[in-house]
């Protein structure tokens, strides 16, 4: 071991790696015996393309070059593609419109061109049994504003085309989901929730007969989450609630009771911050698989026809996806401590096959470091003691560490949300900085997901509080636990882990001495009049109602807090962000120039909320290890070539 100075230390894992042959590995399904799967590449721009697997493992791209698989309803999409015995229908980005892909076709629009580009948008779609038509949640903006209905269209394109204008089959919720026909097509069953609730806070699961027009409000209502309702051979329609303190599996039948399937402490559903969630499959012997996730960590397990219940023994600890498989067992999109996400068929058994493995990065294992959760204590807003949770990554190097009675420093991670939770299976991003010599802390805070309900409702009303506690009770916790060094923590996040990075960093008491906000939120007023339809009312919950409860949003916005803001900053925003918009990054960088703080602000054009381009992701992450450096007091290796940023004041 050569010693060297911390985050100083030479690795492979540079952005470049990061970039190379990467993909973020998205949504699957089944076609018969085929596996089709989404892949967002960076090196093409961020787009989205859909992969195609046959039996004899050969795969083909499905997407001519210019076109995306990418939603937009709700701003964060998903579920903007579908597959049906080689037919493939997908959302194209830059139009928003609905296509029908033949195998070894061209793509055929099947939706009108809007008066308005990008107007109507569209996503989750089933196709009927017959295969005639399909039923798909279409979101409209007009002079009106924005209204969230599910349609029918048809499913093919009558002489090359755009067919009529869809059939509206549900109007009136603010919001609706998962259109879902049953056996014969007779039935069709949706969610729907309205403002100023989440999905995750309170949906119905609603079933319509189309021929009587008879409806029944299946389960859901205002202390209930619903999610991923499926229609079973039987009639039955399975769904997630979480009306036991965890998203567990239900099952209900016409004229019954609703009985449960899987009940377990753990948490099988996700949060909907996108459409198409799959968590759950029923395999073609009767077991279910399904992912359930405790502790921070995912496990894969399966309930037997018998009702009895085991873990299978397989090397992943994220599962993105669980679909049914053609032969069996179940179709999982997954990653492990040391490995990225690939696609794999996992028999009933618990043997493995990989039929997407991850890119090989060619480095020594060595370099990676694991995650350890751990609990630590933390405080609520009136001081009262309670805990909370992270994933703790330590320096990890094969051939450098730090001197002798020196510890590391430490990089505090928040992640997005705040509904959303720490990613436990091997993220590059994380070994960027843990192979230089930094720890890495992601930490999840009180309203953070996968620890039960009680725990996701403990930010209500407490936004800018609990989550701002939990991360520095989190750093000193290490501090003090003589694993980290207490006078060299940094903290960085992005969207509302970067409101929560700032509101750390505009106190008096913040124990930070440097922090990055990836597109953050500075003024909470300004995110309450100017945010998307989706997360308009959000805040009702996380806050308060606005403007009733103008003076919280005030009092928690950082960028009223700025005369206590001292430690360096740096910024990295999307231009084309509607999400968090410009305005917001803009607003914390000029009052800290104004003041004279040590500041660096870069804008990325043509990016969004999260960039997907390589060339910016690689920028952003070199930008922000050079931010560091200069305010840390640590060189980087000349070897990589890194261009300084620009830190004014500094």
């Amino acid at each position: 071991m050569t010693t060297t100075p911390y985050g100083s230390w030479p690795t492979p894992i540079t952005s470049a790696l990061l970039l190379s042959a990467a993909v973020r590995l998205g949504e699957l399904h089944a076609d018969g015996a085929d596996v089709v799967w989404s892949e967002g590449r960076p090196s093409e721009g961020g787009r989205t393309q859909l992969v195609r697997r046959t039996p004899d493992g050969a795969t083909a791209d499905l997407l001519p070059d210019g076109m995306n698989a990418r939603s937009a309803v709700h701003e964060y999409g998903g579920a903007a593609w579908w597959v049906r015995d080689g037919v493939t229908w997908f959302v194209n980005w830059d139009d928003q419109r609905l296509y029908r892909l033949e195998p070894g076709g061209a793509p055929q629009a099947l939706t009108p061109v809007p008066a308005t580009p990008r107007a109507d948008r569209f996503a989750d779609g089933d196709v009927a049994p017959d295969g005639a038509t399909i039923v798909c949640v279409r979101e409209r903006h007009d002079g009106d504003g924005v209204h969230n209905e599910i349609v029918r269209l048809a499913a093919d394109v009558a002489s090359g085309r755009p067919s009529a204008a869809p059939e509206v089959l549900v109007t009136g919720p603010d919001f609706v989901a998962a259109p879902r026909l049953n056996h014969d097509g007779s039935i069709l069953a949706w969610l729907r929730w309205n403002h100023p609730d989440m999905p995750w806070d309170a949906t119905e699961l609603v079933v319509r007969h189309l021929e009587s027009g008879e409806e029944t409000v299946v389960a859901g209502g205002p202390w209930e989450s619903v999610s991923e309702p499926r229609w079973q051979p039987d009639g039955s329609l399975w769904f997630l609630s979480d009306r036991s303190e965890w998203w567990n599996l239900y099952r209900w039948l016409p004229d019954a009771d609703i009985s449960p399937v899987v009940r377990i402490d753990a948490e099988i559903g996700v949060p909907a911050w996108q459409f198409g969630s799959a968590r759950y499959a029923v395999a073609v012997d009767g077991s279910v698989v399904f992912a359930r996730r405790k502790d921070g960590r995912d496990a894969l397990a399966v309930r037997s026809t018998d009702g009895t219940i085991r873990e299978l023994d397989v090397p992943f600890t994220a599962i993105a996806a669980v679909r049914p498989a053609a032969e069996g067992g179940a179709l999982v999109v997954a990653g492990g401590p040391r490995t990225e996400p690939g696609v794999y068929r996992v028999a009933l058994s618990g043997a493995v096959e990989a039929l997407r493995a991850p890119r090989d990065l060619g480095i020594d294992p060595g370099y990676l470091a694991v995650a350890e959760h751990v609990t630590f204590p933390s405080v609520d807003g009136a001081g009262a003691a309670r805990s909370a949770h992270a994933l703790f990554y330590p320096p990890t190097n094969p051939e450098h560490d730090g001197p002798d009675g020196v510890l590391p420093p430490l990089i505090v991670v928040l992640h997005g949300g705040p509904t959303a939770a720490a990613t436990p299976s091997l993220v590059m991003e994380v070994q960027y900085w843990t192979s230089r010599g930094f720890a890495v802390v992601d930490v999840n805070y009180g309203g953070s997901t996968g620890y039960g309900r009680a725990f996701r409702e403990e930010l209500k009303g407490a936004w800018g509080v609990i989550d701002v506690a939990d991360c520095m009770a989190a750093a000193r916790w290490l501090a003090a636990k003589g694993r980290v060094d207490g006078h060299r923590m940094a903290i960085r996040g992005g969207s509302a882990g970067g409101y929560t990075t700032l509101a750390a960093l505009a106190r008096a008491d913040t124990p930070f001495a440097a922090g990055a906000s990836h597109f953050g939120i500075a003024d909470l007023e300004a995110l309450a009049a100017d945010t998307h339809k989706f997360e308009s009312r959000y805040t009702d919950r996380l806050i308060g109602p606005y403007p009733q409860d103008r003076d919280v949003y005030v009092e928690r916005s950082p960028i009223h807090h700025v005369e206590e803001f001292t430690r360096p900053l740096i910024v990295l925003q999307g231009s084309e962000d509607v999400v968090v918009p410009p305005n917001q990054s803009e607003k914390i960088v000029d009052a800290l120039r104004e003041r004279g703080v040590p500041v660096a602000y870069l804008l990325f054009e043509g990016e969004q909320h999260g960039f997907r381009k390589a060339e910016n992701i690689r920028r952003a992450l070199d930008a922000e290890l050079s931010f560091y450096g200069q305010v840390l007091g640590f060189t980087l290796p000349a070897a990589e070539g890194i261009e300084p940023v620009v830190v004014e004041n500094l």
